[in-house]
């Protein structure tokens, strides 16, 4: 018997420009503890989208390869070779036959269903089923496009096998999935000692990648804005650090300000409407809070230190920031008003860049310690501290919208001339045993993570 899909009996229905509507359950939904250990992944038949029309059997195949692979990369599924399938699409339609599916081990199954609609608008249904137990998970779920928005996107259909692994994620693991993202991050090229370097992003699977600047001057550090269309990120202007607020779909850039002495972006409060940042000034470095209503500055921390890297808790209420108040650097929580400061690490090496979780559970930082760098975790107090990835060089951890997935990047180490090194994305989530490399057309560093797209 199938336990491990323990799933809640839900009627679902999708549409990309509205909300997930679910049933009562019928039963506990499976909750995967996904923060420790290597577990065992689910093997999981993903048969194409059955279609009437040549156009929908490819729109069908297409979207059940991206399901695959996002279930796949979280390490939580193990997706079935389709040339082991007995039953094919079409026969599946009137119904698994689960005698089929058991014979190649196959624990859940995902039917699917592509229309394309009189007006030019894609509709697609699918089932989830739990192989053993011969039951349905949920009464159907279904996502629609309107034609407009199909003859806008030639990639509509990536969207829908995001969405699709999304809904299968949660419904497994009893966690928001984190498939229908965006990473923004700094393409670079040419050697360190020259390097080019330009905003790019692209979807959280390295497709649709598209460049946001030129190049013509060094970019660094983009964050994204709770509102998931618009990010900050610092321009070299003439020697002269800028923010700029960036709305991604017009392209509209806004100067923020000149902040000369900055060297990492602000980051946004969970609610969009400020801003939180480090700069130097009379010499000093100290926390600053922005509103970006009124363009007003309000100091947090006085202390000749240097503070810098600060992060919002995403209930506002704390800011998490490093510090070398202490003589090394290290990790310190405060009131968002910079009271009540308080140290939280107090491991062996030196802490930076920390960010706070979208849960609010974990902090993630940049850890350096015996020569080496390492991206790891703690809670908000400094305890239960662990190292996930280690490398020449690993920095710049920011998390998935569900808080159980990390990105970073990764450095290997140049000559004296500045060759041979490379800068690359990662990803890994909390266990630590699912590193992944997103692939990107050059190296790539700083990279920043999306909230769920609307």
């Amino acid at each position: 018997m199938l336990t491990r899909l323990r799933l809640a009996a839900a009627a679902l229905a999708v549409v990309l420009t509205g909300t997930l509507a679910m049933g009562p359950a019928s039963a506990e939904p499976l909750r995967i503890d996904i923060t420790r250990g290597h577990m065992k992944p689910l093997p999981i038949a993903i048969p194409d989208l059955f279609g009437n029309s040549p156009q929908e059997s490819q729109v069908g195949r297409d979207v059940a390869r991206v399901v695959a692979a996002d279930l796949e990369r979280s390490g939580l599924f193990k997706p079935i070779d389709q040339r082991a399938f007995i039953q094919t699409t079409a026969a599946l339609q009137a119904g698994p036959r689960f005698a089929d599916w058991r014979q190649i081990n196959a624990e859940a199954l995902v039917q699917g269903l592509m229309q394309v609609q009189p007006d030019g608008g894609v509709r697609v249904e699918f089932h989830l089923w739990d192989v053993f137990n011969e039951q349905q998970i949920g009464l159907g779920m279904a996502f629609s496009l309107p034609a407009k928005a199909v003859a806008a996107d030639r990639n509509y259909w990536r969207r829908f096998g995001h969405k699709i692994a999304d809904t299968i994620y949660k419904r497994i693991t009893g966690e928001d999935g984190y498939f229908d993202t965006r990473l923004v991050y700094i393409s670079e090229s040419g050697p360190k000692n020259d390097r080019k370097k330009r905003l790019a992003i692209m979807d959280q699977d390295g497709e649709n990648h598209r460049f946001l600047t030129s190049g013509d001057d060094l970019v660094l550090t983009p964050r994204f804005s709770p509102t998931e269309n618009e990010i900050t990120y610092m321009s070299y202007y003439k020697g002269t650090p800028r923010v700029y607020l960036l709305q991604i779909d017009t392209a509209r850039r806004e100067l923020l300000g000149d902040f000369p002495g900055m060297t990492f972006a602000p980051r946004f409060s969970p609610d969009g409407n400020k801003v939180v940042m480090s700069l130097a000034q009379d010499g000093n470095t100290e926390i600053y809070e922005m509103n970006l209503m009124t363009r007003q500055k309000r100091r947090l921390t006085n202390h000749p230190a240097i503070d810098t890297s600060p992060s919002f808790s995403p209930d506002s209420a704390r800011i998490v920031f490093n510090s070398d108040r202490g003589g090394a650097q290290q990790l310190y929580v405060m009131d968002s008003d910079g009271g009540n400061v308080s140290r939280i690490s107090f491991g062996d090496g030196r802490y930076a860049t920390p960010v706070w979780s979208p849960r609010g559970d974990l902090i993630a930082f940049t850890k350096m310690k015996g020569g080496e760098f390492f991206i790891g975790v703690m809670r908000p107090d400094g305890s239960d501290e662990r190292l996930l990835a280690q490398g020449y060089l690993v920095e710049g951890p920011t998390w998935a919208p569900n808080g159980r997935v990390l990105s970073f990047w990764k450095e290997t180490q140049s000559d004296d001339r500045g060759r041979g090194g490379t800068s690359k994305l990662y990803t890994v989530d909390l266990t630590g045993f699912n590193e992944r490399q997103v692939v990107t057309p050059l190296d790539g560093s700083d990279p920043a993570w999306s909230p769920l797209i609307p």
